[in-house]
């Protein structure tokens, strides 16, 4: 009985297998093939193998993805897994599709966001600086083990743009101060790591469950949420997301008088080594902007 159960999932690799044949990511045997399964990793990959010319970074879900919530796997996707020498993975339960690929990847794994302290499971650990610049670190050291012949140059990379990320970090802290314990209603839960490292209290999120808009009474219940600390003379601040409709948060502002202002997760952008620095420091104006004007 459960050799028959095995055999639809065995046809199914022994397909892909067949594909990636057919559909080769054309490197030379010399190349170290990198794949990344999305978007603030792969930015931190560019900078960790930058100018490395042997090494090849391949990204998994598109860049304009978003969170991983209900991604799904392509045949293009299983082929880099199953090609590639490297997968570098966020982990967390961040990735819960690449369960489906276990069978076919026979390469390395690096988790990224392993041993950094989760928050109530939250995977969402590079939307705070503290948390990019654990994850970049956890790469380089991982790449250095697994490719070893590279690894003074990824030591050398990670640390430059460490370098980078703590300038951000301390211009951040320094910034946002003054605004330490504003309350603040985000999108979803993308934000809990970036509210402890600045000091920020989460007093609710608009969308609930990820990928699904609120209902009417969820609505209501985080209007009557608001409107209660506004009537205390207490200030919050409310925020949508660049990724998402902003739809649910325009009525919640229309409703409780609040002006709405956008923050970025950092989770699409463009294919740029500076990418999550710029969209940091977009957040960090928008932050000082919004939160000087409700006081």
């Amino acid at each position: 009985m459960r050799a028959k159960k095995l055999l639809p999932a065995l046809f199914l690799i022994l397909l892909i297998l067949v594909s990636c044949t057919k559909r080769t990511l054309h490197a030379s045997p010399q190349t170290v093939q990198i794949a990344v399964t999305f978007y603030p990793l792969y930015i931190m990959c560019m900078n960790i193998v930058k100018d490395i010319p042997t090494v090849e970074l391949v990204l998994i879900a598109p860049p304009n993805t978003g969170c991983l919530h209900d991604y799904a796997l392509t045949t293009k996707d299983m082929c880099a897994i199953e090609q590639c020498n490297i997968l570098v993975a966020h982990g967390a339960g961040m990735e819960s599709f690449l369960d489906k690929a276990t069978a076919l990847k026979q390469n390395a794994t690096i988790t990224a966001s392993e041993a950094f302290p989760l928050i109530d499971g939250n995977p969402h650990v590079w939307v705070s600086v503290r948390g990019a610049r654990h994850e970049v670190q956890k790469i380089a050291d991982a790449l250095a083990v697994l490719d070893s012949a590279h690894a003074a140059q990824y030591a050398a990379n990670a640390a430059a743009y460490d370098a980078k990320l703590f300038a951000l970090e301390q211009e951040m802290y320094s910034s946002l101060a003054q605004y330490s314990g504003s309350s603040i209603v985000t999108f979803h839960e993308a934000f809990p790591y970036f509210a402890q490292e600045f000091g920020f209290a989460v007093a609710s999120v608009v969308e609930r469950e990820p990928g699904t808009a609120p209902s009417a009474k969820e609505l209501a219940e985080l209007i009557a949420q608001i409107t209660a600390v506004k009537k205390l003379g207490k200030k919050i601040t409310l925020y949508a997301e660049t990724q998402y409709s902003s739809q649910a948060a325009d009525i919640i502002a229309k409703e409780t008088g609040l002006a709405v202002y956008m923050l970025d997760p950092c989770v699409t952008g463009e294919l740029h080594e500076d990418a999550y620095i710029n969209a940091q420091k977009n957040n960090m104006r928008t932050l000082i902007e919004s939160l000087g004007a409700s006081r």
